[in-house]
């Protein structure tokens, strides 16, 4: 398993445990390894939201979608964060992106 890897699967098993902090520290350290790491940043991502810091983790997720625009687990999580923003339109449109994605449209 590659460093990149053991760092993000620390960053995971934190959490899981909810230990927002450690896991961003983590996952951090994964895309310090690799840039390009996309799911690294969904994870970021996350972690930000599980902290409540909406706009960091809107910030990750446009990286991630920067680095692969056409996964739609990205734009379903942008579109969430977004919402919880109360930003609607916003998020229906990503919304409506994932499932373009999804049908291959």
């Amino acid at each position: 398993m590659s460093t990149r890897d053991q760092y993000y699967h620390q960053g995971l098993s934190h959490f899981a445990k909810k230990e927002s902090d450690e896991a961003l520290a983590a996952f951090k350290k994964a895309v310090g390894v690799d840039a390009n790491f996309a799911d690294g940043y969904l994870a970021m991502a996350q972690a930000y939201d599980q902290k409540g810091m909406i706009d960091d983790a809107i910030a990750s997720i446009n990286r991630a979608i920067a680095l692969n625009p056409k996964e739609p687990l990205y734009h379903t999580s942008l579109s969430v964060f977004f919402r919880k923003k109360g930003m609607i339109p916003e998020a229906e449109a990503e919304m409506a992106e994932a499932i373009a994605l999804q049908r291959g449209s």
